[in-house]
C-alpha cells in the first residue's frame, strides 16, 4: 500500500510530508480513537522517506538500556573492555522515532525520548558514553485519549499534532473496503511521485524568503493561538516556511501560514473560558465589592467542634447576610493530571497515582544498584558488569563471576494517597455560588481519587472552627454524600483548618507511617478568623503552613474560588499556595485540556 492511497485525514497526511521535507518541524503526534488508522498513517509514511533512512519502533515494554545504549555484553568479553552498544534513540538519527500509543511509555522512558525530539546534540546514553547526534530526526506518536493522557509539556515538545476523526462519508468507507479488497496482506510500498515532490520541495526550501512582515503574519497568528511558552511560533515558522516551498511558493504567504495553524496549536492552545453567571452586571460589582470591603462580623458564640454538618437540614446555616444555604453540586469534569516528586520510602504499594520503591520483590524493575536489602539479583547488570573482565581473570568456559559484580533490581510500583479535601465553607463562597462550582471541583477530584485507589477525608472550616466531617476513608460515595450536604456560612477560619489538617495527618501518619498525603485546600484564601482570641489570623495562617510544607511525605493543592472576572482581586489562594509549596490552580484551570475533546468536536463536525 501507498502512503498517497490512504483515504482521508488531509491534515494527518500534510504533517507526515512536513516533517518529511523540514525536520525541524518538530515532529507528529496522531490522535484519534482506536481503529482510526494512526498507525498505518505513519508505517506508510516509510514510503515518503529515502530508503536508506532509519525507521525505529519503540515497543512500549523497551527498557533503559535498550531505549539509550548499554554494555555489548559479547564484545565486551572478547576484548576485555567496555565496548559500549547503540540504544534505539541513537540508531535513528536522522530518521524517524515511532512510538505507538506514547501516552502508554512510562515516564522516565519518555523524559529523554522527548529531549531528543527536542533536537538536542548529543545524548548520554550510560555512563562513560556520549552519543553525537544530528537534528534531522524526528518523533512520531499515536496515542488514544481515552486509554490516558499525556503531560502539557511532553505533549508541547510536539512539532505538530493531528486529531484523526471519523470517516463521515459513506464512498470514503467504501474507498477502505475496497483497498482492503485489493491487498489484504499489510505491506508498505514506495510513493514514488510523493518522493519526487518531497525531494523537489526540499531544493525550493533554502529559496524561499522570509521578511519583516510574514513573521509579523506568524506572530499575528500566534497571538490568536494563545500557548504557554514560545515552541508554537517557533515550530509554525518551519511549518509555514516548508508549506511555502511544497506549493511552489518564493515567500511565506498568509495562506500557507493558515493551513499549518491548526496542526500546530491545536494541542497547545489555552482554553480561556470567562466564568458565567445569572446575576446582572450591576449586582456583579456590587456583590464583588461587598466580597472583598466588607467589615468583620460581630463575635458569635463559638460552635461545637463535634457538630455534624451533614446532618443538618439544608437552609438552616447562617451566612454573613443571616441566612444559610446548602448549594447543590456544580457539573463534574475530567480532571487534569496531578503528578507529584517520587521520594525514597520503600512501601508496600497499592493504588495508581505517585510512582514509589517497592518493598519486595513486587513491581516494575527499573534500573540496577550495587546494594539492595532484597538480594534481587539483576542477571543482565550482573552480567554487563563482570564482562569486560573475564579475560584478565582467565575465563575460559564458565564466566567468572565476583562478589563486586552483583548488581540488585531497583524496583517500583505506583501507590495511593490519603487525600484530604481542606474546604471552606465560609459566606464567601456563597458569593456569585461559588460553592455550586467548588462542590463541581470536588466532585470531580473524588472521581480521580477512584480511579487512583486513593483514601480520601474531608475537613470544612466555617464560622469559628474546623471540622473533620469525613475521617479517612475509602469509600468515595459516601465522600460524594457529605458534600452534597455541606452547607455555607460564617467567618473564614482559615487557620483552624490548616490545623485539623495538620492533626490528622500526624494522627494518621503515626498509625500508617507509609502513607502519602495529598492535602487539597479549596478556597479563596481570605481568612478572617484566628484560633485564639489575642492573635492575629494571618500569623496563625504563616505558621500552620510551614508546619504543613516542613511535612516530608505530603504534597500540596490549592484551588482558588475567587472570581478573576472581578475588577478588584485579591489573590489570597496565590499566596497561600506560595506559603504552602503547593501547586496552585484556579477552578477552570484544574480541568483536564484533553484532546479526547477535540475528537469529539471533530465527531460533531
Amino acid at each position: 500500500m501507498k502512503f498517497s492511497q490512504f483515504v482521508g485525514q488531509d491534515n494527518a497526511k500534510l504533517g507526515v510530508i512536513l516533517n518529511a521535507l523540514e525536520p525541524r518541524c518538530g515532529g507528529l503526534l496522531l490522535v484519534g480513537a482506536k481503529g482510526s488508522g494512526k498507525s498505518t498513517l505513519i508505517r506508510l509514511a516509510r514510503g515518503i522517506f529515502p530508503v536508506i533512512t532509519p525507521f525505529v519502533e519503540i515497543p512500549l515494554n523497551i527498557t533503559e538500556d535498550s531505549l539509550l545504549g548499554g554494555i555489548d555484553i559479547e564484545q565486551s568479553m572478547r576484548e576485555g573492555r567496555r565496548i559500549f552498544l547503540q540504544g534505539l534513540i541513537p540508531r535513528a538519527a536522522g530518521g524517524i522515532l515511532f512510538v505507538d500509543d506514547i501516552n502508554l511509555l512510562p515516564q522516565e522512558l519518555l523524559a529523554p525520548l522527548m529531549a531528543f525530539n527536542g533536537g538536542g546534540d548529543e545524548l548520554q546514553t550510560c555512563p562513560g558514553s556520549v552519543q553525537q547526534l544530528p537534528r534531522d530526526c524526528c518523533v512520531m506518536g499515536t496515542m488514544n485519549p481515552e486509554e490516558g493522557d499525556i503531560q502539557p509539556h511532553y505533549l508541547d515538545r510536539f512539532g505538530l499534532c493531528a486529531v484523526m476523526d471519523e470517516l463521515p462519508d459513506c464512498e470514503k468507507r467504501l474507498d477502505v473496503l475496497r483497498i482492503f479488497r485489493e491487498m489484504p496482506n499489510f505491506q508498505v510500498e514506495s510513493d514514488p511521485s510523493l518522493m519526487a515532490m518531497v525531494a523537489t520541495a526540499k531544493k525550493h526550501l533554502p529559496e524561499v524568503k522570509v521578511g519583516t512582515a510574514e513573521l509579523e503574519n506568524i506572530s499575528a497568528v500566534a497571538v490568536r493561538n494563545p500557548s504557554h511558552g514560545h515552541r508554537g511560533e517557533l515550530f509554525l515558522f518551519y511549518a509555514a516556511r516548508a508549506y511555502a516551498a511544497l506549493q511552489g511558493h518564493d515567500r511565506i504567504a498568509q495562506s500557507d501560514i493558515e493551513r499549518v495553524s491548526e496542526l500546530v496549536f491545536v494541542h497547545r492552545r489555552l482554553h480561556t473560558s470567562e466564568e458565567h453567571s445569572d446575576l446582572p452586571q450591576d449586582e456583579k460589582h456590587r456583590e464583588s465589592a461587598t466580597d472583598q470591603m466588607s467589615p468583620p462580623e460581630p463575635e458569635k458564640k463559638a460552635q461545637s467542634m463535634d457538630a455534624d454538618f451533614s446532618l443538618k437540614p439544608r437552609g438552616s446555616a447562617v451566612t454573613a447576610s443571616g441566612a444559610e444555604e446548602t448549594m447543590s453540586i456544580g457539573n463534574p469534569f475530567q480532571v487534569r493530571r496531578l503528578s507529584f516528586k517520587k521520594d525514597r520510602l520503600k512501601r508496600h504499594a497499592a493504588g495508581k497515582r505517585s510512582k514509589t520503591h517497592s518493598l519486595g520483590k513486587g513491581g516494575r524493575h527499573v534500573r540496577s544498584t550495587m546494594n539492595s536489602a532484597e538480594q534481587d539479583i539483576a542477571i543482565d547488570a550482573t552480567l554487563r558488569a563482570c564482562a569486560p573482565y573475564q579475560k584478565s581473570r582467565g575465563r575460559e568456559v564458565k564466566l567468572i563471576i565476583e562478589r563486586d559484580d552483583w548488581r540488585f533490581r531497583q524496583r517500583e510500583r505506583k501507590t495511593g494517597h490519603l487525600v484530604i479535601f481542606a474546604v471552606d465553607g465560609s459566606g464567601s463562597m456563597g458569593a456569585r455560588r461559588r460553592m455550586v462550582a467548588a462542590k463541581g471541583a470536588i466532585q470531580s477530584l473524588l472521581t480521580d481519587c477512584y480511579q487512583k485507589r486513593d483514601k480520601v477525608a474531608m475537613i470544612v472550616f466555617r464560622q469559628d472552627c474546623a471540622e473533620l466531617v469525613l475521617p479517612p476513608t475509602s469509600s468515595v460515595e459516601l465522600a460524594s454524600k457529605r458534600l452534597s450536604t455541606l452547607p455555607v456560612g460564617g467567618k473564614t477560619p482559615l487557620a483552624a483548618g490548616l490545623l485539623e489538617t495538620f492533626r490528622l495527618i500526624k494522627r494518621f501518619g503515626v498509625r500508617h507511617p507509609e502513607t502519602r498525603f495529598l492535602t487539597v485546600l479549596i478556597t479563596d484564601g481570605k481568612g478572617n478568623q484566628s484560633i485564639t482570641v489575642d492573635s492575629d489570623h494571618r500569623e496563625e495562617e504563616q505558621e500552620l503552613c510551614k508546619l504543613l510544607s516542613a511535612e516530608p511525605k505530603c504534597d500540596f493543592v490549592v484551588v482558588d474560588t475567587e472570581s478573576k472576572d472581578n475588577f478588584i482581586k485579591t489573590d489570597m489562594a496565590v499566596r497561600l499556595a506560595e506559603n504552602l509549596g503547593a501547586e496552585y490552580y484556579t477552578v477552570e484551570a484544574l480541568r483536564a485540556e484533553l484532546l479526547s475533546e477535540l475528537i469529539q468536536s471533530k465527531n460533531r463536525d
